[in-house]
C-alpha cells in the first residue's frame, strides 16, 4: 500500500514538472517574440532627374580695367596755381581748360622778347640797306672788297640774331600758353593732386590724370597652355585668337551687356610667370566701367549639344572612378560607373554612362547599396548664404575648361 502511494505521488510530481517546463518555454518564446526588432524602414534619399541641355564650354581669367588712353597732366612751366577749371571725376573734352598758372611772369617775358626782336629787326634792316648800297659801288670798284665783305657779314649776323630773337619770342609765347593747362584727350578726369596756391614745376607731382574710357581696356594674363587652347579653337573655326568674343563678369556677378574683343596680345610670354599679357576692348558709352575695377573675362570655346547634367554632390569618386547611384522604377538602387566631363557651376557634365530622364541620388549617397530599396524625395539645393532679397539667384554658369 505504501509503495502504491509513493508511485502515485511521483507520477503527479512528474506531470506537474512537465507542465511547468512547458509553461516556462512558452513564456520565454513569447518574450523573445515580443522583444524582436522590426525590419528597418527603407532609407530616405533626395533624387534629381538628369537634365539635358546645350552647354557652352568656356575659359575664364581674372581681369583688371584700365583706360584706353591715360593722359597724365603735368605742368610744363614753373609757377603758382591760381585756378582749377574742371570738376573732379567728370568727363572733360579734348582742349578743355583744366588749370591756370599765374601768367604775369610769362607775359613779361613775352614783352621782353618782343622788344629784343624789334631791336634785331632794326639792325637787320640797317645792315640790309648798307649792303644794298655797297654792292653797286663794289661792282664799279668804288669801294674796297673788304668794305663789301664787312657789309655782307654784318647783314648775315643781323639776320641770325633776328632769327634767334624770333625763336626766343616763340618760346616765351609757348611758356605763356603753358600757363593754361588743357586736356589732351576726351575722358574722365581724376582728383586733382595740387591745391590753389601751390608752386608747380615740371619735375613735380602730376596734377591729375585723364582717362579715355570708351572703349575701355581690360587686361588679363593667359598661360601658355591656355593660349594654345584658345588659338587652336579659333583656328578650328577659321578665326584668330583676336576674333574670339569675350564676356566681362563684374564683381557683383553680373555679366556686362556688351561683348569685347582682344586688341593686343603681347609679343612674348613673360619668362618669370609663363603668361601672355592680353588687352581687350569693351564699349563703354555710359562710362559705367572705370579704370581700376576688377572682373573676370570669359571666352566661350565651344557648345556641347544635349549635354547631360547632374549635381556635383551626386558624383562619388572612388579609386579614380566616378560613380552615380541610379534609382530605378521599383525604387531600387543601381550603382553605375560614369565618365565625367566639365564642371558647370554646381553641376557636372556626364559624358557617358547615363541616360536622359533617369533619376540620380543627389543627397544620401552614403546610405545606399546596390539593390537596396529606398524612399525618394525631390532634391532641394542648398540656399546660398548671401544674396539680395527679392532677386532671383543667377543661373549656373557654363563649363570652364
Amino acid at each position: 500500500m505504501t509503495s502504491m502511494l509513493k508511485k502515485i505521488s511521483l507520477g503527479k510530481s512528474s506531470r506537474h514538472y512537465a507542465v511547468g517546463l512547458a509553461s516556462l518555454a512558452f513564456l520565454l518564446a513569447a518574450g523573445c517574440e515580443k522583444h524582436q526588432a522590426p525590419p528597418p524602414a527603407p532609407p530616405v534619399v533626395q533624387v534629381v532627374e538628369v537634365m539635358q541641355r546645350d552647354v557652352p564650354i568656356y575659359m575664364e581669367w581674372v581681369a583688371t580695367l584700365d583706360g584706353n588712353i591715360n593722359a597724365v597732366i603735368r605742368p610744363q612751366v614753373t609757377g603758382y596755381l591760381i585756378k582749377q577749371n574742371y570738376r573732379e571725376g567728370d568727363l572733360v573734352k579734348q582742349g578743355q581748360l583744366m588749370f591756370e598758372i599765374d601768367p604775369r611772369t610769362f607775359e613779361a617775358a613775352v614783352d621782353e622778347a618782343k622788344g629784343i626782336r624789334a631791336q634785331k629787326v632794326a639792325r637787320f634792316d640797317t645792315t640790309t640797306a648798307n649792303l644794298a648800297r655797297i654792292k653797286p659801288l663794289a661792282e664799279k670798284n668804288a669801294v674796297s672788297q673788304k668794305d663789301l665783305d664787312d657789309a655782307t657779314g654784318a647783314n648775315q649776323s643781323a639776320k641770325a640774331e633776328l632769327e634767334a630773337a624770333d625763336a626766343n619770342l616763340k618760346t616765351a609765347k609757348l611758356n605763356l600758353g603753358f600757363t593754361r593747362i588743357t586736356s589732351p584727350i576726351t575722358g574722365i578726369a581724376g582728383i586733382a593732386k595740387a591745391q590753389i596756391g601751390d608752386l608747380l614745376s615740371p619735375s613735380g607731382e602730376p596734377l591729375t590724370t585723364v582717362s579715355s574710357v570708351d572703349p575701355i581696356k581690360v587686361y588679363f594674363n593667359l598661360s601658355e597652355q591656355e593660349y594654345l587652347k584658345v588659338a587652336t579653337a579659333a583656328n578650328a573655326a577659321g578665326k584668330t585668337a583676336k576674333d574670339v568674343p569675350l564676356d566681362l563678369i563684374l564683381v557683383d556677378g553680373s555679366t556686362y551687356p556688351h561683348q569685347g574683343k582682344v586688341s593686343v596680345l603681347n609679343r612674348q610670354a613673360d619668362v618669370t610667370t609663363g603668361t601672355f599679357k592680353v588687352a581687350a576692348l569693351f564699349p563703354n558709352e555710359n562710362n559705367l566701367l572705370r579704370p581700376g575695377q576688377f572682373g573676370r573675362i570669359r571666352a566661350t570655346m565651344k557648345v556641347v549639344k544635349d549635354a547631360l547634367l547632374v549635381p556635383q554632390r551626386a558624383v562619388t569618386e572612388m579609386q579614380g572612378k566616378f560613380l552615380l547611384a541610379i534609382v530605378g522604377a521599383d525604387n531600387k538602387i543601381d550603382i553605375r560607373p560614369v565618365v565625367v566631363g566639365d564642371r558647370i557651376g554646381s553641376d557636372w557634365l556626364i559624358a557617358s554612362g547615363l541616360k536622359p530622364g533617369e533619376k540620380v541620388v543627389a543627397e544620401g549617397t552614403q546610405k545606399v547599396k546596390p539593390g537596396m530599396t529606398v524612399e525618394t524625395k525631390p532634391f532641394v539645393p542648398a540656399t546660398p548664404a548671401t544674396g539680395t532679397p527679392g532677386k532671383a539667384a543667377p543661373a549656373a554658369p557654363a563649363a570652364k575648361e
